[in-house]
């Protein structure tokens, strides 16, 4: 056995990574809110699992086979086109051939996704052959592409996944300055709540700044 290939963090990514395209192959199962609630937790955990990978470039080049179909590819993005609808595009600026454009790129959250799944799912179906030789390769590959390519979609996706999450705001609740900001305003004017349930006043925030000094 092969301890390259069986070590605790390849182990650990394989099982995130698995986890990462089965859940996307339930997406249209799944609702809206359900759907981004758990991409944002696996993503960051992938992104760690990935980085702690440090494979040897094999020795000899193994042959390794392709899994994932274009049929397949698409399945996979459309489903989660559908289930984000609007909310699927976004503008990035950490895109390749960035440096020809004069503005922000439009990208989609689904394809981003499915790229990552893509290359997960290849190497996930080699590892699940025992082939050691294509286990190595694969591996290889798929943490090359990680480097090159599909980690730096990992991150853009996340970030347009935490703006749709986020951004919602109670229009009752916050107060818009000429910043752009969302400024949270209290229920109480010009009080707030200390770590011992008690409401304070701004003059009593003051108060104990001056005892301090004091």
């Amino acid at each position: 056995m092969d301890e390259r290939i069986y070590s605790k963090d390849i182990i650990e990514f394989v099982t995130v990574g698995a986890e990462y395209c089965a859940f996307l192959e339930r997406t249209p199962e799944l609702e809206k809110d359900e759907f981004i609630d758990k991409i944002i937790k696996i993503l960051p955990l992938l992104y760690l699992k990935a980085t702690l990978l440090s494979p040897e470039e094999p020795e000899e080049e193994a042959y390794t086979e392709r899994f994932v179909t274009e049929s397949m590819y698409e399945s996979v993005r459309m489903s989660i086109e559908s289930l984000l609808g609007e909310d699927d595009n976004y503008l990035e600026v950490f895109q390749s051939g960035m440096e020809y454009s004069e503005g922000p790129l439009a990208a989609s959250i689904s394809e981003g996704l499915a790229d990552i799944y893509q290359d997960l799912k290849d190497f996930i179906s080699v590892y699940r052959l025992g082939n050691e030789p294509q286990m190595l390769e694969s591996l290889y590959i798929c943490y090359e592409n990680f480097v090159s390519y599909w980690g730096q979609q990992l991150v853009n996706v996340l970030r347009a996944l935490h703006h749709v999450k986020y951004s919602q705001h109670d229009d009752d609740d916050d107060d818009t300055c000429d910043c752009g900001h969302h400024h949270h305003r209290s229920t109480a004017d010009d009080h707030y709540t200390d770590i011992f349930g008690h409401q304070q006043g701004d003059d009593d925030i003051f108060d104990k700044l001056n005892d301090n000094v004091d």
